[in-house]
């Protein structure tokens, strides 16, 4: 089961939360798919993890922690998701999504050089950032979808040819 191959890369979060620095948190993960592993929290963190990786804004890692409380998604796993807009990737992603929130906007994308100053922020910030929102949150929902309903494919599937191997494994 996909259960399985999920438990044996995550640590075990029971015996974390019973560390004595950690006491704290327990009261916050009463839920029980916060930390379970099933087809419907794991979905779901995919959902969370990939949204929040295309928001354009510091603080992706609270956002998502707190889309995964509010919609009873695992934890640990829409925290991952989030690395998939690391260092590495985030320039050309959001290069991308602004070209695209451009295109859809009817606005043509502006050619500019960074300069981390307040003066370049509200210049040119202004024009970059509707188009940057607009195309982010768009790629960050279509794609969150398409991981969403491509867990629940891949674990209904796995969970079918299981049962067809046992089936199969009876009849000899």
């Amino acid at each position: 089961m996909p259960r399985k191959t999920i438990r044996r890369i995550l640590p075990d979060f029971t015996k974390m939360l019973q560390h004595p620095s950690l006491q704290w948190t327990k009261p916050l993960v009463r839920d029980p798919n916060l930390l379970h592993i099933n087809r419907e929290s794991v979905s779901l963190a995919v959902f969370v993890g990939i949204f929040c990786a295309f928001i354009p804004l510091p603080g992706q890692t609270f956002i998502a922690a707190a889309l995964a409380f509010w919609w009873h998604a695992n934890l640990p796993i829409s925290l991952l998701m989030i690395w998939i807009s690391n260092p590495l990737t985030i320039g050309p992603m959001f290069y991308l999504t602004h070209q695209f929130g451009s295109f859809l906007l009817g606005s043509d994308p502006i050619n500019f050089t960074v300069s981390l100053t307040w003066e370049w922020f509200s210049n040119i910030g202004a024009q970059i950032l509707l188009p940057l929102l607009t195309g982010s949150l768009l790629c960050g929902l279509v794609l969150a979808t398409c991981g969403y309903f491509l867990i629940n494919y891949l674990w209904r599937w796995k969970v079918i040819r299981n049962w067809e191997k046992r089936k199969d494994a009876r009849r000899k």
